[in-house]
């Protein structure tokens, strides 16, 4: 312990014997430090943060979804520091001043592009800040650079979401327009073909369907015709079998006259439905025809008394013609389903060439067709989805806080470098001379000389001052601490040009 107290009061005497070489290194250090400090420019920072809605009910309705408009603004962010758009802030900003070669731009560029970040503080909010440090220019004209660049950003922020947006959108309908104009010549073509071909075979055509759709759906036809009939069957036996256990008469005198007045009032129905001018075969007219067939016999087989008519009989038998004249109509229609479908398989077996080239003709059509119909679809969606973002806008900005005014730069802490310069000079002040000391060959303590020559020292002789010898040294002593105080000066005085310079920028 004792050891190191003695090597700490010869580092400190070393140093002390030799202050003013301290001094003078330290004087060096500093001014040197202090120059470098100041030859590095101020940079300054703007900050500005925008709010994105995106919420529209109008454009959710047609389809532009907050993800898809969120997606958008996501792609704009990121393409914001592109190398167009910054070429666009130095042209319009003081940084394109004396740029007149195009690898100056670029130099511009790229150093702009590392003083511009946009950041997504949420989905919906971003902050766009830039830093401008520029050594040609004085702190306040850089910090007015600085907001100029964050307010280019935002306009550029917008156009591209608005603007860029619209362009996009026009240049999709000018393609989907020129798809359209193709499809619309490949139809007529088709078209044209069709009915050159019709003209050629008129037997395969009808409407534009093709022989195998025909044929198909005359098969169909048929399929739903015997169902139709089968149904048809199966109600005519179920009232056949309730009229076989319906009395066609109800016993006791009759009150109307018995057979024979219901055969008056069926006369009557009949006549009153050809006054109506429907034909005899009308199924009404059939079903009344009937009805009347039937009431004659049973007035003629009615006694002179007769009986009372059962009403629910009459009724039945009405159901029952009725019946009979739908069955009769599906058989007839089936009949005639069964003729057509004769006649198209006939011709397809006439003529199989002609009917291969007719189902050709009429898918190739037919394709083209469905896919013109979705083109045209498509467009007037997009055209009406381009109309709601132009007039509507549905992405709407909203400026938090606008690019601000930088009060102090950002970069670099002066006050902390010229407080490091100082301490680094005086630190290389004392390491310059306590270097100094060790080159010389004397020795500052007793330990030290007897480590030295290895023998004991026996006593030291102190060093003495006379009157005259001390006033030098009082006045030496002086002189050092006036030079120590002005180097504490300076570094007061350069503190105070910094903050008063930051005071002339606010």
């Amino acid at each position: 312990m004792n050891s190191l107290l003695d090597e700490a009061r010869a580092a400190l005497f070393s140093v002390w014997h030799r202050k003013w070489i301290a001094l003078g290194i330290a004087w060096g250090v500093c001014l040197l430090g202090w120059l470098a400090v100041a030859a590095v420019p101020n940079s300054y920072e703007s900050k500005s943060r925008i709010f994105v809605q995106l919420d529209d009910p109008l454009a959710e309705q047609i389809g532009i979804g907050a993800s898809d408009r969120r997606r958008d603004i996501e792609r704009v962010r990121q393409t914001l520091t592109s190398a167009v758009n910054l070429e666009k802030v130095v042209r319009s900003t003081r940084l394109g001043d004396g740029i007149t070669t195009p690898k100056q731009m670029e130099t511009m560029v790229t150093d702009l592009g590392k003083a511009i970040k946009v950041k997504s503080e949420q989905d919906n909010l971003f902050e766009i800040s830039a830093t401008s440090t520029d050594s040609n220019l004085s702190d306040a004209e850089s910090a007015k650079l600085a907001q100029e660049i964050v307010q280019k950003m935002i306009d550029i922020f917008r156009e591209e979401n608005l603007a860029g947006g619209r362009g996009e959108m026009t240049e999709t309908l000018e393609f989907m327009n020129q798809q359209l104009a193709d499809r619309q010549k490949q139809l007529e073509a088709a078209e044209q073909r069709r009915s050159a071909f019709e003209a050629q075979h008129p037997e395969l055509s009808q409407g534009g369907a093709s022989l195998i759709q025909r044929l198909e759906g005359a098969r169909t036809e048929l399929r739903g015709l015997d169902a139709d009939i089968a149904a048809a069957q199966s109600a005519l036996a179920a009232i056949n079998g309730q009229l076989a256990g319906t009395p066609q008469s109800l016993t006791g005198p009759g009150a109307g006259g018995g057979a024979r007045s219901a055969l008056a009032e069926a006369l009557g129905q009949l006549a009153a439905l050809r006054s109506r001018g429907l034909t005899d075969n009308h199924p009404d007219v059939i079903a009344a025809r009937n009805q009347v067939a039937q009431l004659r016999t049973l007035a003629a087989n009615e006694g002179p008394g007769g009986g009372m008519p059962n009403p629910a009989y009459s009724s039945l038998q009405s159901i029952r013609a009725e019946k009979q004249a739908n069955l009769q109509a599906l058989i007839t229609r089936r009949a005639a389903a069964l003729a057509d479908q004769a006649r198209l398989t006939g011709q397809q077996v006439a003529n199989p060439e002609a009917s291969a080239e007719a189902q050709r003709i009429s898918r190739d059509y037919d394709v083209l067709k469905q896919q013109y119909d979705k083109l045209l679809q498509d467009r007037e969606q997009l055209r009406l989805r381009g109309q709601v973002e132009n007039e509507r806008s549905a992405v709407k900005f909203q400026v938090i806080d606008p690019p601000s005014t930088p009060r102090k730069p950002v970069a670099p802490n002066r006050p902390l470098l010229l407080m490091g310069v100082l301490v680094v000079g005086l630190g290389a002040g004392m390491a310059g001379a306590f270097a100094v000391g060790q080159l010389t060959s004397g020795f500052h303590t007793m330990g030290r000389l007897e480590k030295a020559i290895g023998l004991p020292v026996l006593g030291a002789i102190s060093h003495t001052m006379n009157d005259v010898g001390r006033a030098v040294a009082a006045k030496r002593l002086k002189y050092f601490m006036a030079a120590s105080a002005a180097l504490g000066v300076v570094f007061v005085l350069l503190l105070a040009s910094e903050f008063i310079q930051r005071g002339m920028v606010a």
